[in-house]
């Protein structure tokens, strides 16, 4: 009898253990599926160089509000530079999910290749072209205050990768100034080396997008291009056709169309699409 009741005890002791280690390594198991679903997707981001300071602020709110949402979402990597040069790179197979770029032309030469999901394509923001010298500089007054002889230099995007120096040199051409300056150009690799070259007084005159200017207390807004003297001035972006993560991808184009979005776009300067499609 002693030894029946040593082995029931037993034996409940032992199918207790079982249940217990059954229990907690199928909610190891659940935490552990749970965190796999929630786990944070990594998207990259190549953009226009004019685009940082918006676009860093607004990749903390997007991630912030993906944690909020369903506990993981999307870790946004940015990638900055000339539109061009980022055009190249994605070319060669840069890992690349989304193109935010500060002209259509890069854009339509990837949409050629047929490089970006077409359905995803959206102008986002727009912007203008100012000239700036350096904030105690007094010689230039306007665009035509450029052919004076005391300003020697003026930096300029290159204009084969960077928008902003496209734009420049079609405004400088409208204006038929380029001829007349072209010997004071010099060539920068984006639109924000061209602000540190008239920030630093390297250069005596540079031509940038309005929201670099805003960013800088170091220069000052000289003159703002006429709307008709240069192709609109848009930020198209679009999903690439060879994304690892689509769904995150598209998710932040999403966000970047919406209202938080543009209130931050608008407090760096930039402006709506329809207003920089509008001609003077």
């Amino acid at each position: 009898m002693m030894l029946r009741h040593i082995a029931e005890f037993i034996g409940r002791r032992l199918l207790g253990a079982s249940l217990l280690f059954l229990f907690v390594a199928g909610t190891a198991g659940s935490f552990a599926l749970r965190g796999r679903a929630q786990q944070s997707a990594a998207i990259t981001v190549s953009a226009a160089i004019s685009l940082k300071d918006a676009l860093d602020e607004l990749g903390a709110i997007f991630q912030l509000q993906q944690k909020r949402k369903n506990g993981g979402g999307a870790v946004v990597t940015f990638n900055y530079g000339g539109s061009g040069t980022l055009a190249r790179q994605i070319e060669q197979g840069a890992p690349v999910d989304v193109f935010f770029s500060a002209a259509e032309k890069q854009m339509d030469e990837l949409a050629a290749q047929g490089s970006i999901e077409a359905d995803s394509r959206r102008d986002l923001v727009g912007n203008a072209l100012v000239l700036i010298a350096p904030a105690q500089a007094t010689t230039l007054h306007s665009f035509q205050d450029l052919t004076n002889p005391r300003v020697k230099t003026l930096a300029l995007g290159e204009t084969s990768t960077v928008p902003a120096g496209a734009y420049a040199r079609q405004t400088l051409e409208h204006l038929g100034l380029f001829t007349a300056i072209e010997k004071k150009v010099v060539y920068a690799k984006d639109v924000r080396a061209v602000l540190t070259y008239v920030e630093t007084g390297d250069a005596d005159a540079g031509m940038v997008y309005q929201t670099d200017a805003n960013t800088s207390k170091n220069v000052r807004v000289i003159a703002v291009a006429p709307a008709d003297s240069h192709d609109p001035i848009l930020y198209p972006a679009a999903v690439l056709r060879d994304s690892k993560n689509k769904p995150a991808a598209r998710a932040f184009l999403e966000f970047l169309a919406g209202p938080d979005a543009r209130a931050v776009f608008q407090k760096y300067g930039f402006t709506s699409v329809e207003k920089s499609t509008v001609k003077n």
